[in-house]
């Protein structure tokens, strides 16, 4: 059965997983407003078709009106690092940007949201894979302010009848088509080795290796940005008038830094020095999502598992920034 055309606000529809929802909402024939400040995001990664609106999440009210269906809420600060040396920056940014959207919604009478959550919620986990129903703990400010969006939302389920899904994503990777990563500072490990295989950086940093790893290095669930997207129109279909449903998106098991070295030195044929460093304070040894819930709720099944595929993706997108052909 076709769904019917649905009109959709994309807010941080111009950074990296934001563009790739915003480009299979279109895709599906769905009407798409972007609204981004651009100050991490790009201009040219507002998919054609959309309408763009340069501004922040909290003039999400001189956007909004009952023609939309639902709002999927992208637009945050996510530097880990920034956020312990800036933390102010995230509560205005994440937090108090998100109030002025429920409020926003509110008023506008859009009921629907599918809201841009993350993993470090959890912070250090007490036994993996990760479910949803483990304690929330976080060690920076950024896993605190988006575990304070998520008890927002909550509430505003319960007081007024918002249908609403958290998706907590871990490790997001690979990209789709011309849409890609490119955060600058970059603190991803894929897009960081392949800088390596570029030439910007004379190795990469791998950090401990004598963790209880199989080969002695951190293991982390990658989840391809593609695969990500498409949950993402799954939730919002599965949300529920007064219900806040919390779902994690990985692909329940794991990949170790050397592992992720040696499919970028297969996939680029590049060498990669790799060199090793002191192990990070508060680096776990294994992040492992269980997705069960997605896989059952949602309905998700995500098809780009391969981690050499999901390096691929992102080594094209790579090259087409450059203007070269893979």
């Amino acid at each position: 059965m076709t769904q019917p055309t649905r009109k959709y606000l994309v807010t941080g529809g111009a950074g990296y997983v934001g563009s790739v929802v915003a480009a299979h909402l279109l895709e599906a024939g769905h009407t798409v407003t972007v609204l981004d400040d651009l100050s991490t995001g790009f201009a040219a990664g507002v998919p054609e078709g959309a309408e763009f609106v340069h501004g922040r999440v909290q003039d999400a009210g001189d956007v909004l009106d009952s023609s939309f269906h639902a709002v999927l809420h992208f637009a945050a600060s996510s530097q880990v690092g920034e956020s312990v040396a800036d933390p102010e920056k995230y509560w205005r940014n994440n937090v108090a940007g998100s109030l002025e959207l429920l409020s926003a919604m509110r008023k506008a009478g859009v009921g629907r949201l599918v809201f841009s959550s993350t993993a470090a919620t959890y912070g250090e986990p007490e036994q993996v894979p990760i479910e949803e129903t483990a304690r929330t703990s976080p060690t920076n400010p950024y896993g605190a302010t988006k575990l304070a969006v998520d008890h927002m939302i909550a509430g505003e389920c319960a007081a007024h009848g918002l249908a609403a899904v958290s998706l907590r994503y871990f490790n997001v990777a690979g990209a789709y088509g011309r849409y890609g990563e490119r955060h600058d500072p970059e603190s991803h490990l894929i897009p960081l080795v392949l800088q390596v295989a570029q030439g910007r950086r004379p190795h990469i940093s791998v950090y401990g290796d004598d963790y209880p790893t199989p080969d002695g290095t951190c293991i982390r669930d990658y989840i391809h940005v593609a695969d990500l997207a498409e949950a993402h129109l799954l939730a919002v279909d599965a949300a529920r008038p007064g219900e806040h449903l919390v779902c994690n998106l990985g692909n329940g098991n794991g990949f170790s830094v050397k592992e992720v070295v040696e499919a970028v030195r297969r996939v680029t044929g590049k060498e990669i020095p790799a060199v090793t460093a002191e192990r990070r304070p508060g680096d776990p040894a294994v992040l492992v999502a269980s997705a069960e819930r997605a896989r059952n709720i949602l309905g998700w099944r995500p098809s780009r598992t391969d981690l050499d595929g999901i390096v691929a993706d992102a080594w094209k997108f790579t090259l087409a920034l450059e203007g070269k052909q893979p």
